[in-house]
């Protein structure tokens, strides 16, 4: 069973560290549950990994990991309303989680069953719940801005409260429709919110080897969009940064972009082990663990660590459960292959 996503919480109020923290517990286990199922193992399964199965679960496709980014969407969603739309990329399971999609149905998703969010046609890269917002992951780099702009300004046209928010990497800077989205947002005063998640990485090549200037935050206020840069493994900060300019775009219905810079604890995709990188990053890298971070400013401020280690716990037991049921959900049915296809009209799948 899949377990409701952590409450939001107003963006003027002192954010609740420990309901952050159980949101960033859930995308690092459903992370970690992934990336073992896709190699056909059975470790990640939680407290009730011993539940028999006829074969080991395995993930269809390219799995791309947002192990290390977890502070990011959960800092920024947790002040979004369901009908707030959301854009997401390729590495998008943490978004997805944070706005509020369920676990099992996810996993169902990965594994290309029937019961997954998308019929098991997206899988990873294409995961959609429009029930809380979640427009989309996309497995084309910047592809998603525009349709984020695209939402937002569906939303100024027919005078909706709502705003939207489009996550992208620092990668897709480089392409054309940043520009592109940033100039439409801008020109028209969109209510929308860029989040670059700045991982320092674009697949397999320093993002600042091949990135002039000095990067999101300056080339948004070149556009006259007002831009923030903060610490993206600080939860808070996270939080603060992203209240502040979500509050913004509400109230002015004008874009707004916030630079958060992280680290992506993985290599590009799963099987990818990474040997271009230095060992002596990630370790700093991994100091800097933003669940890491939240634990021990949460003891510091008298939280029990029994508490924290259920909190995990249980993220990993709810994930077992949507292992488990991904396993067990049947197959899309071969009469459905050709639904939600377009249409030519030139009768060849017939």
């Amino acid at each position: 069973m899949s377990q409701a996503p952590a409450p939001r919480t107003d963006s003027a109020q002192a954010p609740d560290l420990l309901a952050l923290y159980r949101t960033m517990c859930r995308i690092r286990a459903f992370e970690d549950a992934a990336e073992e199922a896709s190699r056909g193992g059975l470790a990640a399964w939680g407290p009730q990994s011993d539940a028999p199965v006829d074969k080991p679960p395995q993930v269809r496709g390219p799995l791309h990991l947002s192990t290390g980014q977890e502070a990011v969407p959960t800092g920024v969603c947790a002040h979004l309303h369901s009908d707030d739309p959301i854009t997401s990329t390729h590495r998008g399971h943490g978004h997805t989680l944070a706005k509020g999609a369920r676990t099992d149905r996810m996993m169902q998703e990965l594994f290309g069953k029937a019961s997954g969010f998308c019929g098991g046609r997206g899988g990873s890269m294409h995961i959609a719940d429009f029930s809380v917002g979640m427009l989309g992951a996309n497995g084309v780099v910047a592809a998603s801005i525009p349709i984020a702009v695209g939402a937002a300004h569906a939303m100024r046209l027919q005078s909706k409260p709502a705003i939207a928010v489009a996550f992208f990497g620092d990668g897709a800077i480089n392409r054309g429709p940043f520009a592109e989205s940033l100039n439409w947002a801008a020109t028209y005063q969109l209510p929308l919110l860029f989040v670059c998640e700045d991982n320092q990485w674009s697949a397999t090549t320093r993002t600042q080897a091949m990135s002039a200037g000095e990067g999101a935050a300056a080339r948004a206020r070149s556009y006259g969009i007002e831009s923030v840069e903060i610490d993206g493994n600080d939860v808070e900060a996270v939080y603060a940064a992203a209240g502040q300019l979500i509050t913004q775009v509400r109230a002015q219905s004008r874009p707004a972009l916030l630079h958060a810079r992280t680290y992506r604890f993985k290599g590009h995709v799963s099987v990818d082990a990474a040997p271009y990188r230095d060992p002596a990053e990630l370790a700093r890298a991994l100091e800097r663990d933003p669940i890491a971070i939240a634990r021990a400013r949460l003891l510091e401020r008298g939280e029990h660590a029994q508490t924290l280690e259920a909190a995990m716990a249980a993220a990993r037991e709810e994930v077992g459960a949507a292992l488990r049921a991904a396993v067990e959900a049947p197959w899309p049915d071969s009469s459905a292959a050709f639904e939600q296809i377009q249409d030519t009209g030139a009768g060849q799948w017939l």
